[in-house]
């Protein structure tokens, strides 16, 4: 539950944050995957979300049930295939549809694997074309993205290099699935996500992962649960270091960044980017975020019984309060 955003939003200092997600691979599987609705749902009625998906089916049930609930957010879900080019390309759907992949599946590889296989091996391939998200992005006169979700099993690597122009324009923070393992054939893997996403600006932050057990071990360690093959890895901007787009220095997308990093459960560092922001701009009240500071830091109950006063973030700010 947000803290920091909470606050901001009651005093009115997020009336003109227009928040905008992509969602490539936006099948809605659980609760977690309806954007609209959970964390993000505190940035109403300045939301906007572009879904993406291949399944057009998945895309139609989205929308009718969007339509259903009568949203007042705005929230599109688009029948593209995202990828590096534009071009045709061979789409290997899976056993289970969510697994379905640009990239063919390693079958003899992920038979070795407990409830893989009834997952990831093909069903049956199409033919489809592909587009890139820069692309989508000029032809709808979309000229940013603030927080981009990349989920299209193995080609997640592909999306963002198709993605370089909408990248450069200040793309706050990234969730996007890893494999540390090809479950794909030819598929690029962790090290080249990393690499690339550090050489456009941004840091890691966390990392989500999954196991999965040897098929033939009837045994498991409840230390060692299996081998690493995939997760969601959580990259976001860092303004307040050195080599920075100069864009990103601006307060409103230092301000931005600070909402998103909160979203995604990251609170300490949206306290060092809103006293970051106090500090370096607070002579604008639109980022003297002092008060706002202190009135968050109260609600925390690990600090009932502690002096704020003591905090060395309060003493920074200090000079801001009540100015």
């Amino acid at each position: 539950m947000p803290v920091f955003v909470q606050t901001l939003k009651e005093e009115g200092r997020l009336d003109e944050v227009q928040i905008t997600i992509c969602n490539v691979g936006s099948r809605k599987i659980s609760y977690a995957d309806d954007y609209g609705t959970g964390d993000w749902n505190i940035f109403v009625p300045n939301l906007t979300i572009y879904g993406f998906d291949a399944d057009a089916d998945a895309c139609i049930e989205a929308e009718t049930d969007l339509a259903a609930r009568k949203i007042n957010w705005k929230e599109r879900h688009i029948p593209l295939a995202l990828g590096k080019s534009i071009g045709e390309s061979t789409l290997y759907v899976t056993k289970a549809p969510m697994c379905s992949s640009l990239y063919q599946p390693d079958e003899p590889f992920i038979a070795r694997f407990a409830n893989l296989p009834e997952l990831v091996n093909t069903d049956f391939t199409i033919d489809i074309e592909t587009t890139t998200l820069d692309a989508f992005c000029q032809e709808e006169g979309i000229d940013h993205i603030d927080f981009l979700q990349i989920d299209v099993q193995g080609a997640d690597l592909d999306v963002l290099q198709g993605a370089s122009d909408i990248l450069s324009r200040g793309v706050l923070g990234i969730q996007i699935e890893v494999e540390f393992s090809p479950l794909y054939l030819n598929q690029p893997l962790f090290a080249d996500v990393d690499t690339h996403l550090r050489k456009n600006g941004f840091k890691l932050f966390d990392l989500g992962i999954a196991y999965r057990a040897r098929a033939c071990s009837p045994i498991v360690s409840n230390t060692r649960p299996g081998q690493i093959l995939w997760g969601d890895a959580f990259y976001l901007q860092d303004p307040i270091g050195d080599n920075i787009h100069p864009a990103l220095k601006k307060p409103d997308k230092i301000l931005k960044l600070a909402c998103v990093a909160e979203t995604l459960g990251f609170f300490d560092y949206t306290l060092e980017l809103l006293e970051y922001l106090t500090v370096n701009y607070g002579d604008n009240p639109k980022y003297n975020l002092a008060e706002t500071i202190m009135k968050s830091l109260s609600q925390f109950p690990a600090l009932a019984d502690i002096d704020l006063d003591s905090l060395p973030v309060v003493a920074n700010i200090r000079p801001y309060l009540n100015k």
